[in-house]
């Protein structure tokens, strides 16, 4: 029984290929799957660079809702563990601890994203502007119910922030 419930969720597709240079930038989250580390917190930024040893420097920074002048940010590294598979990513912001990242869309002019985990537990809608044109969105929230994600408590991201 244990066995046919972790036999559920089917393995993730990854998109192929991923460039890391066009990848690398700020994106900004338009909407995710609730989280502790992330709760309470609006106008939330991921910063990608390409370090020289092909790793990436990752910049999480996010605005406490309410409150001007308190950011919440933290710093990390990801990495593509096998290069067969270049949309699945490894996270790093604690040592040893690492989570795993998987790119599950992506515009291909690099201006959109969705990405998740394995588990399911988390999901993030990604764009390199502010703004996410609603029919994209709601394109990428039905791929994402496709994969096996609640969309339904997916919250949406205030990124109007002065």
């Amino acid at each position: 029984m244990l066995i046919s419930c972790i036999n559920d969720k089917k393995e993730l597709t990854t998109v192929s290929p991923v460039d890391l240079e066009k990848y690398s930038g700020t994106w900004y989250e338009i909407a995710r799957l609730p989280n502790r580390f992330e709760k309470g917190l609006e106008c939330v930024t991921a910063t990608y660079t390409l370090r020289n040893d092909g790793k990436i420097e990752v910049l999480n920074k996010g605005r406490k809702t309410g409150e001007l002048n308190k950011i919440s940010k933290i710093k990390g590294v990801a990495w593509v563990p096998d290069r067969e598979f270049p949309g699945r990513l490894k996270v790093r912001f604690f040592w040893p601890f690492s989570g795993k990242y998987y790119i599950l869309e992506l515009d291909k002019n690099y201006r959109y994203a969705l990405v998740g985990e394995p588990s399911r537990k988390y999901l993030w809608v990604l764009s390199k502007d502010k703004h996410l044109d609603n029919d994209i969105f709601k394109l990428l929230l039905e791929k994402a119910a496709g994969y096996g994600f609640e969309t339904a408590r997916v919250i949406k991201i205030n990124q109007d922030c002065r």
